[in-house]
């Protein structure tokens, strides 16, 4: 049971069972589709670009004029749409270029504000770091150094859902005027928690890279190429906003 349940991707969008099930849906409505139907791993790279165009629009705008309208806007409407495409996968054509304008409006915020507390070089460098871990990762993937198994899945599904238990205890705690220790502070620990998150955000791209070819092997339908690409960029997004933590904590001025 433990193994079903964490043989799937950390991401939320990244579920092979979501591929499995919308392929099935196909079988099962007794008609073969056309081949432009389908999704394909070219498909869903192209989403992905345009999705990241259409962050890249909002990022500049909520950059250039930071607002706690846009940052919250961007939190509470990402999040909508993440859970909307995550249990509507056949609204993705839809929902993710919405989510992708939203989590520009969070990211320019974000960015603006550690921009104007260590210097605009930090954003620079974390873009930088962000793709260069992107690229590294797709090198690993493609060479087969690191191979996607059921174990890998389930121990980075495993880690990721203990990240996120403990962010959410971080909230829950901060309600009552209470921080977890080292999550956000400096120093060798809470340098090496983020260190350790970010090794758990940067092994997610090896699954959601994974599930882009699982797709076209499943033949999952046309839509599930903007799933996949929504999927993406979560992970991508979650990479930077980290990775701006850590170059924050080592300037010890967090």
């Amino acid at each position: 049971m433990a193994k079903k349940l964490f043989s799937s991707s950390g991401n939320p969008f990244m579920k092979e069972n979501a591929y499995r099930n919308s392929s099935q849906e196909i079988l099962d409505s007794g008609f073969t589709t056309a081949a432009g139907e389908r999704m394909t791993v070219q498909g869903a790279v192209n989403k992905s670009f345009i999705l990241f165009g259409l962050m890249l629009l909002t990022t500049v705008v909520s950059f250039a004029m930071p607002s706690p309208l846009f940052l919250w806007t961007g939190i509470i409407g990402g999040l909508i749409a993440v859970l909307v495409g995550s249990f509507k996968p056949h609204l993705s054509p839809t929902v993710a270029p919405i989510y992708a304008l939203l989590e520009g409006l969070f990211v320019g915020s974000v960015s603006a504000m550690y921009g104007g507390a260590f210097g605009n070089a930090i954003i620079f460098q974390a873009v930088t770091l962000t793709m260069g871990l992107l690229f590294a990762m797709l090198f690993i993937y493609k060479t087969g150094i690191i191979k996607v198994t059921d174990k890998l899945r389930m121990g980075v599904a495993m880690a990721t859902l203990a990240v996120l238990m403990v962010y959410l205890l971080n909230i829950v705690l901060g309600f009552f005027g209470i921080n977890l220790p080292y999550l956000h502070q400096g120093g060798a620990i809470g340098i090496g928690i983020s260190v350790v998150i970010i090794g758990i955000a940067s092994f997610n791209l090896l699954l959601d890279f994974d599930n882009f070819e699982k797709g076209e092997q499943f033949g999952a339908p046309a839509y599930m190429e903007w799933f996949s690409a929504m999927g993406l960029l979560v992970t991508l997004v979650w990479l930077y906003v980290e990775i701006l933590r850590l170059l924050s904590l080592l300037s010890g001025r967090d």
